[in-house]
């Protein structure tokens, strides 16, 4: 199964959401306005009828054959095409379709909103589906391939792979709150490089959860990459120093530092990230090369407030986006891509290894809006 099959079948939520709304507002079109009531009048006296005088006997008509009727031949019913059998095109009703209005606009920009696309994403792109359509009779499946079109071109110029550097070792800052799969999303991108020939190493920077160090040492040990650590509690700016002195030592080309959850308004839990930002250059003063920033999909629109609070401590230079199987709050993508244009590296559907891949704008609109799209709208 190829990952855009895997994302299609997994984005149900937000799909399905966006489809089922789409079919609403299609079908709710307008309704005629009742006819008004015809005024009551009096019905007028009925006329005195005088009986018709008899008329002299006419003589009866000659008798004339009756008409011959012609017979047409029976005509065959056509029957569909193969074409037709196939994707049963012929004989299927028309889909219902209903005038691109103010009222059904409006509607079409609350269903993009509540999908937590977030206002000014969703006016912008009901705007230009309604751009040189307004009064055009529209089908859902049209409506589908419109919104993934607008979809795409705002998710285009944010679709980035994670830019690798000549400089060894390159480092991977890797950050987010708690719960939002950093450790599994740095196995993942780990044992991804360690395939593709690079030689990897990784960091346990959350010192205060054993969990998450044992976590990343079962993904050390499936993509057969070392994975450092330190006693539970110690300062992970001490840790991030000593992997970058080893991973120089060895060569290695990726240094992949985890660091411990932390909420975006606790600022002692920030201002300790700020200092393994400040540790880590005084070994190179352009690390991190890569400061990913790791979002939970379920959290919808409180994503875009992680963004803006990470980037002021971290300089954020892309994004990766988990759990998007498990919400139907996928459009925050959407918005998070119109509002600050980072780079969005990779999305996540699951736990498996493969589960992880590059981010496809255009894979990702079609598995979005639902549906079967194959460009109909114009």
């Amino acid at each position: 199964m190829s990952f855009f099959q895997k994302l299609k079948s997994r984005l149900t939520r937000t799909s399905s959401k966006l489809e089922e709304g789409l079919e609403a507002i299609v079908a709710e079109a307008p309704s005629a306005p009742e006819p008004a009531p015809e005024e009551q009048t009096a019905a007028p006296e009925a006329p005195v009828i005088e009986a018709p005088r008899p008329e002299p006997a006419q003589p009866a008509p000659m008798p004339v054959s009756p008409p011959v009727e012609e017979v047409s031949p029976p005509v065959e019913e056509k029957k569909p095409g193969l074409i037709g059998r196939l994707f049963g095109r012929e004989g299927t009703p028309a889909a219902p379709r209903r005038e691109l209005d103010d009222a059904m606009l409006e509607s079409l920009e609350e269903l993009l909103i509540t999908s937590d696309m977030g206002v000014d994403t969703a006016l912008r792109v009901s705007a230009n589906i309604a751009e040189g359509r307004m009064g055009r009779r529209i089908s859902v499946p049209e409506l589908q391939d419109l919104l993934a079109t607008e979809i795409a071109r705002i998710m285009e110029p944010v679709a980035r792979p994670l830019p690798l550097y000549p400089k060894t070792p390159q480092v991977v800052l890797v950050v987010g709150v708690n719960g939002s799969g950093k450790t599994t999303t740095i196995g993942k991108l780990a044992s991804q490089f360690r395939a593709a020939g690079k030689s990897v190493v990784i960091a346990a920077g959350d010192t205060f959860r054993a969990a998450a160090v044992e976590q990343l040492k079962v993904w050390g040990d499936r993509a057969g990459v070392p994975v450092l650590t330190a006693p539970e509690g110690s300062d992970p700016a001490s840790l991030a120093f000593d992997a970058m002195k080893r991973a120089e030592a060895d060569g290695a080309d990726l240094l992949m530092i985890d660091t411990a959850g932390r909420l975006q308004n606790r600022a002692d839990l920030m201002e300790e990230l700020a200092k393994i930002v400040r540790v880590i250059r005084k070994v190179d003063e352009s690390a991190p090369h890569n400061t990913l920033l790791v979002l939970d999909a379920t959290t919808g629109q409180n994503a875009l407030s992680q963004v803006e609070t990470f980037r002021k401590i971290a300089d954020v230079s892309g994004l990766v986006m988990t759990k998007l199987d498990g919400t139907a709050k996928g459009g925050v993508l959407v918005a998070l891509a119109d509002k600050f244009g980072l780079p969005i590296h990779a999305i996540g559907v699951g736990e498996q290894i493969d589960d992880l891949a590059p981010f496809d704008p255009e894979d990702f609109a079609r598995a979005l809006v639902g549906g079967d799209l194959g460009g109909t709208a114009g």
